[in-house]
């Protein structure tokens, strides 16, 4: 063979493996995405993670069959994750600085994560916790949102800042009113059983009309309060053992979960559901519990060796659990270690349905992790992740700049403007080494104060007057409602 035909094979050759590798990746191959976010539970929640008192056998069983990522990071309060997911970007370039006061509405200016995918012709439904604002304009149903079925404010029951007045009392987390689409409506049944049921009847819809879909089934379980809010059956084992109300219905709580999660895979699987679905499961922050008392004596929960737990800056706080599963897609059991966090989930998201972002939306802050669950191995650029716990008094923005915030690498973890702890070597944050590594600490001060200075023209919700819990918009929304036709009763159709 002369050279011209060696040269003219070998481009032929090329270019069919070029075409193959094109064809065979996950980038555009539009997978339907279920993503199950759950509220305050930490990476010690879960038996596969080591606690011992905790039963959790289905999500264990995704864990052994997924893709882990190891080092996953999110915010350390609920709203903030909620609107970095939903955006792309970290939490005060949304206008999210708080829970509650207004300061956990995201900026409309957002072009949001079912936005985005919508372009690419996916129906998009939301079931449980929205958390991003109540006011008309910042409800899901107008933010890209096709399917919503939620209660208001940060938690049910949170009668305060805005949920439905009945949802009050021992058992709030029982027969809620909640806002369906654009109806408010009663419901009944434990709300984790009713946010699984009711994802999961519409997810049936959508498999069987072949749509691609993103259900985002983000529930307000575990988090409080814990008086008598989770089902009896699912505390008493944890009473019998001697264990104190609250632990029980917390850890109860967590173990219905687990059971709804397993009954969810179960039905995807006996549709033939899950042949191009990707199935995530994570929390939105660390863990959230009090003391447990054990037959009269005092101990701490586990929380698998992380220092700080839920609204501190420490690993505790933002290291979350993070199980991917694609069937016949992503390998079982596969970790992979590199340094990934809730900025990435948009842009991840947005590259495997083939979505073609519009240059004038938000600039991202995240980047798209496709490449990893590609090759676990594939080339990973260190970067800095910035998280701040917010929650500061109106008008002391300035004075908390260097409280309760942390700066993490894939090394180092640098903790309120003055705490340096060498993650690779030390996760659990126990040797503070900032005196022998002066310069990484210098380095860190630059980039925070970078980055500080670049959230504040976005922090739109700032110094906003108080809202009087009887003016909050869904209170106020189910009283016009309940004078001009009342409440009527819903249930999800059945997926029996």
């Amino acid at each position: 063979m002369d050279k011209k035909l060696k040269i003219l094979a070998l481009s032929l050759l090329l270019g069919i493996i070029s075409g193959f590798s094109q064809s065979s990746s996950m980038a555009g191959s539009r997978p339907n995405i279920i993503l199950v976010l759950t509220d305050d539970q930490g990476m010690g929640d879960l038996s596969c993670m080591g606690n011992e008192i905790l039963r959790t056998p289905h999500i264990d069983e995704f864990y052994e069959k997924s893709t882990r990522f190891t080092d996953f990071h999110v915010s350390p309060t609920c709203a903030p994750t909620r609107a970095a997911l939903m955006s792309g970007r970290v939490p005060f370039k949304n206008g999210v600085t708080h829970t509650i006061l207004q300061r956990e509405r995201m900026a409309l200016d957002v072009f949001t994560l079912p936005q985005a995918l919508k372009t690419s012709g996916y129906t998009t439904g939301l079931f449980g916790k929205w958390h991003l604002g109540d006011e008309l304009a910042y409800l899901p149903v107008n933010r890209g949102f096709d399917e919503v079925l939620m209660h208001g404010a940060g938690g049910i029951g949170q009668l305060k800042y805005g949920d439905f007045p009945p949802n009050a009392g021992e058992n709030s987390y029982f027969d809620n009113v909640l806002l369906h689409n654009d109806t408010i409506v009663q419901t009944k049944g434990f709300c984790t059983d009713l946010f699984f049921n009711a994802s999961l009847a519409w997810i049936k819809k959508q498999h069987q009309a072949n749509k691609p879909y993103f259900a985002y089934v983000s529930l307000n379980a575990p988090h409080g309060p814990f008086n008598n809010n989770a089902p009896e059956e699912y505390q008493k084992r944890f009473l019998d053992a001697g264990y104190d109300k609250k632990t029980a219905v917390r850890y109860g709580m967590i173990e219905n979960i687990d059971d709804n999660f397993g009954e969810m895979m179960a039905k995807l699987e006996a549709w033939g559901a899950l042949d191009n679905t990707i199935v995530i499961f994570m929390t939105d922050n660390g863990m959230s519990m009090p003391p447990i008392t054990h037959n009269g004596e005092k101990e701490y929960p586990f929380n698998a060796g992380l220092k700080g737990r839920k609204n501190t800056p420490h690993e505790g706080g933002t290291h979350v659990p993070f199980f991917v599963q694609w069937k016949g897609v992503l390998g079982q059991g596969v970790d992979i270690d590199g340094l990934a966090s809730h900025i990435d989930l948009y842009q991840t998201f947005c590259e495997l349905a083939g979505v073609n972002l519009p240059k004038s939306i938000q600039k991202m802050d995240g980047r798209s992790f496709v490449p990893l669950l590609e090759n676990p191995n594939a080339p990973w650029e260190d970067r800095n992740l910035f998280f701040h716990c917010g929650r500061w008094a109106a008008g002391e923005r300035e004075q908390a700049k260097y409280i309760k915030c942390a700066v993490r690498t894939e090394q180092w973890r640098f903790v309120n403007n003055s705490q340096l702890y060498d993650i690779s070597k030390d996760p659990f944050e126990e040797q503070d080494v900032s005196a022998n590594n002066p310069k990484v600490i210098e380095q860190f001060r630059e980039v925070y104060d970078r980055w500080w200075a670049s959230t504040l023209p976005f922090m739109v919700n700032e110094d906003l007057p108080s809202v009087e819990p009887e003016d909050q918009p869904l209170v106020k929304r189910y009283y016009e409602q309940l004078e001009k036709y009342g409440i009527p009763d819903w249930a999800p159709e059945s997926i029996k």
